[in-house]
This record gives structure tokens, C-alpha cells and sequence, in this order.
């Protein structure tokens, strides 16, 4: 029996609609561009509401937006087969008209109320991300490293919108962070479901280099997250010494839970997903730092 046809019970429409929009990787996304509002505004006001929401539904259009133009590909992957739109759940048309829908709204809302700044870097992240990245990932295997800028958009979404400059150090030592951070996430997936996403058409990195030779580039920028880290106390992007603290030992933390990825012993589906879901807390951490330091400061 094949994963497709294997009976799973159909989710109502506020799941499926949750899901075709990745509500949760959607929200990722909103918590980081959080750190680049209350960065530049030193605190939060009613203006962070209005800038997240507006974020959110960009992401969630995108995503959404996204799974359409994916969908064959994700019906011969065992990791997303069940989503809604090779379950037939909803119609292309159909998805497309929700992806257009939420993108338009978090876009007029972000320029209405915060400027055409943080709206057009937000149409920019959209652009990228389903213009560029989406059909790169089919013909390169390297496709996550220009398409990292998803990851390093947000904060300096949040940012414009709090009416900072984007050509700000302060900010684009934020960014650059973020850029960073997401090449080795995406590799530690890759490693997770290679198999997956070549049964699929995807090129990828385990097919280029070995698991191994991939496990020891993923834990090179490993450390090159943790030492751009130190761009941000050096660009004031945080100062007090709690936030300084919670910073560092993340990146101790994430550092020493990655060695195992230089070892000798057999790698396996558990060490990666240990790893990935490592790095996705440090990001958490990375973040939670960045907002809790003006805080800190009173």
C-alpha cells in the first residue's frame, strides 16, 4: 500500500486552511519580524499589532501560494502527500484565490498603515520566495542559499515598519543573522527526507555530497551562525547583560549539541532531527533575546 493510499481521517475546513497556509511556519516568521519592530522601537506599541498581522497574512498567502505551485511534486513525497491540495481538499483555483486574498490584505494593511516601506519589502519576500526560490529548488541543489534572504526579510519587515531605515547596520546585523541560520536548517531537512525529495524531482545535497560531507558543511555554518551572533551586541542590535547571557548560551548550546554531526559513528534520521529541532529553538532563543533587551534596559 502506497502513503496515498493509506485511509486518513479528512480534517475539517479550518484545519485543511490552517494548514495550506503553514500557519505555523507562517508564524515563525511573524515572531522574528517582532524582534525587528521592538529593536528599532526600543519597546512595543499598538503599531506591532498591525505590523504582525499584516506580516502574518503575507506569509500565510505565500504559503498557501506556494503549495500550489508544488503540489504534484508534494502528492510523491511521504512528507506531504496529506497536504490539502493533493488530498483534493481544495481546487488550485480555488487555493490561489485564498494565497492572492490574504497577500493582498497583509500587503494593503502594511502600507496603509505603516508605509510603503515594510509593504514592499514585504511584496519583495513574497517575490522571492515563490518567484525565485520555489522553481530554483527544482534544477539547484544549492537554491537555499539565495533563497535565504525568506529568512533575513522579516525582521527588517518589522523594522521599516517601525519606521527604521532598512539600510540601518543595526537591522541588517539582524538580518544577516537570520540569513545565515536558515541555510542549515534547510540542509538538516534536506538530510531528514533526501530520499523524499529526490523521489520527488528535487536536486539535493545528499545526492551531491554523501550524508556525512553534508553533516560537516551544515555544522560549518553551524558555527557560522554562532559567530555572526556577535555581530549583534557590536551593532546594538541588544546591550543589557541578561539578553547578552540568553544570546551566548544559545549559541554554546547549539554548538555543542551539533558536534555530533563531525563524529565517526553512523548518522541517522535521529541525530538530524535532533539537530534541526535544535536549531529551530535557538532561532527561538535568538529571537526571545532581541526582544526581551529593551526590557531589560528599563
Amino acid at each position: 500500500m502506497t502513503a496515498a493510499a493509506i485511509p486518513v481521517r479528512k480534517p475539517g475546513l479550518a484545519a485543511s486552511l490552517l494548514e495550506l497556509t503553514k500557519l505555523r511556519i507562517s508564524g515563525a516568521s511573524t515572531f522574528t519580524a517582532a524582534a525587528g519592530y521592538i529593536a528599532f522601537r526600543r519597546g512595543a506599541d499598538a503599531g506591532l499589532a498591525t505590523t504582525l498581522l499584516g506580516i502574518l497574512l503575507l506569509a500565510m498567502g505565500s504559503s498557501a501560494l506556494n503549495e500550489v505551485q508544488e503540489r504534484h511534486l508534494d502528492a510523491r513525497m511521504p512528507r506531504t502527500w496529506h497536504r490539502p491540495l493533493p488530498r483534493g481538499e481544495f481546487t488550485p483555483a480555488g487555493a490561489t484565490a485564498i494565497a492572492v486574498g490574504l497577500a493582498l490584505a497583509g500587503f494593503l494593511l502594511l502600507y496603509l498603515v505603516h508605509g510603503p516601506a515594510s509593504a514592499w519589502l514585504g511584496a519583495l519576500a513574497l517575490a522571492w520566495y515563490n518567484g525565485f526560490y520555489t522553481p530554483l529548488k527544482r534544477v539547484s541543489a544549492f537554491a537555499v542559499v539565495p533563497g535565504s534572504l525568506i529568512g533575513a526579510l522579516p525582521p527588517a519587515i518589522g523594522w521599516a515598519a517601525a519606521g527604521g531605515a532598512v539600510k540601518d547596520p543595526t537591522v541588517l546585523a539582524l538580518a544577516f543573522v537570520f540569513f545565515i541560520w536558515q541555510v542549515p536548517h534547510f540542509w538538516l531537512l534536506v538530510a531528514l527526507h533526501a530520499e523524499g525529495y529526490e523521489e520527488a524531482g528535487f536536486p539535493t545535497l545528499v545526492k551531491v555530497f554523501g550524508r556525512r560531507r553534508l553533516a560537516r558543511l551544515t555544522f560549518t555554518w553551524i558555527c557560522g551562525t554562532a559567530a555572526a551572533c556577535g555581530l549583534l551586541p557590536v551593532f546594538r542590535v541588544l546591550g543589557t547583560l541578561p539578553a547578552l547571557l540568553l544570546l551566548a548560551g544559545a549559541a554554546f548550546w547549539l554548538l555543542v549539541g551539533s558536534l555530533p554531526l563531525l563524529g565517526k559513528a553512523e548518522l541517522d534520521a535521529r541525530l538530524f532531527r535532533r539537530v534541526f529541532m535544535n536549531i529551530n529553538l535557538f532561532a527561538l532563543l535568538l529571537t526571545a533575546a532581541v526582544i526581551l533587551d529593551p526590557f531589560l534596559a528599563r
